[in-house]
């Protein structure tokens, strides 16, 4: 019977293979950076040169396949994305 370090050991392998457990890792960063957000304050709308950069920024990460970072910087910055109501391409 195998040990439970073994077993850790053989999912961590898995979720590595599988390309999701720097997924798994950014989604807990991110969801973490929303439990300490404190949404009493409402954050100043972005004008359209700041998007611009945001969107300047994704693409830099995603070009160069930081898609984790990418993954965080999405859903700080698009909490409506988290929805299903916008997405990127």
């Amino acid at each position: 019977m195998a040990t439970v370090t073994e077993l850790k050991a053989v999912l961590k392998d898995t979720l590595e293979k599988r390309g999701v457990l720097g997924h798994l890792k950014a989604r807990i960063r991110a969801e973490v950076f929303n439990a300490l957000d404190d949404e009493r304050e409402p954050r100043p709308s972005l004008s359209h040169e700041n998007l611009l950069i945001n969107e300047l920024i994704r693409e830099y990460l995603e070009f160069n396949k930081y898609k984790y970072t990418a993954s965080v910087l999405i859903a700080d910055d698009h909490p409506e994305e988290e929805h299903g109501t916008k997405t990127h391409d």
